[in-house]
């Protein structure tokens, strides 16, 4: 039996170093002119859509599995390229209200707290309690965070929370529009409850 050669494998670490370095050489290529620059570029659209193609695959076979798709999903590289190839098998409002999650702790250390409104018409609506002093930078990493996370989106709108109803004071259930009451007089006595009936019918 041939052994198979030990194959190096990259923690997140090592990736996100690389995939800088891809995007500065493909920005590189882009502005390189002629011929070779333009079939290096087409062999990568090419293998990118190949490689898109397998990832779609094995997907597909992990959608029958619940636990292995929900590992497959919650990998960082496997979540980017997801994204990327725009094949990530979740709704976009599951993916919104994951980088809410996400962030909330970190918020929360802050003195702040998030919240997810809801999605609609490819806008997201997230809810960001937070003091004046370093407001704007929060609202920035939200937007970077959901973007991330649904690149779909054209806008992540930051909103403050809705405020809380007033309390309605139980006096003025008893005014009438013109200023009088309604209601008994300050010294009126409630009418008490009635005894309990005895057997011939009377209290």
């Amino acid at each position: 039996m041939v052994e198979q050669p030990d194959v190096q494998r990259l923690d997140d670490a090592a990736v996100e170093p690389r995939l800088a370095r891809l995007d500065a050489v493909l920005g590189q290529l882009e502005q390189t002119p002629g011929r070779t620059a333009e079939l290096a570029l087409e062999a990568v659209e090419l293998l990118t859509g190949v490689y898109g193609e397998a990832l779609a695959r094995v997907t597909d076979l992990a959608a029958a599995s619940p636990p292995a798709l929900d590992r497959l999903t919650g990998d960082e590289l496997l979540r980017h390229l997801l994204l990327l190839h725009r094949i990530h098998p979740d709704p976009v409002e599951r993916r919104v209200a994951g980088a809410v999650d996400d962030l909330r702790p970190q918020l929360r250390a802050q003195g702040a707290e998030i919240a997810l409104v809801g999605v609609r018409d490819e806008v997201a609506t997230i809810s960001v309690s937070a003091s004046s002093c370093g407001a704007a930078a929060l609202r920035d990493l939200v937007r970077e965070q959901v973007l991330t996370f649904a690149p779909e989106l054209s806008a992540v709108d930051v909103v403050a929370p809705a405020a809380a109803p007033a309390l309605i004071p139980v006096a003025t259930l008893w005014q009438r529009p013109d200023g009088s009451r309604s209601g008994p007089a300050a010294g009126d006595r409630m009418p008490q409850a009635a005894g309990p009936l005895t057997p011939g019918g009377t209290a």
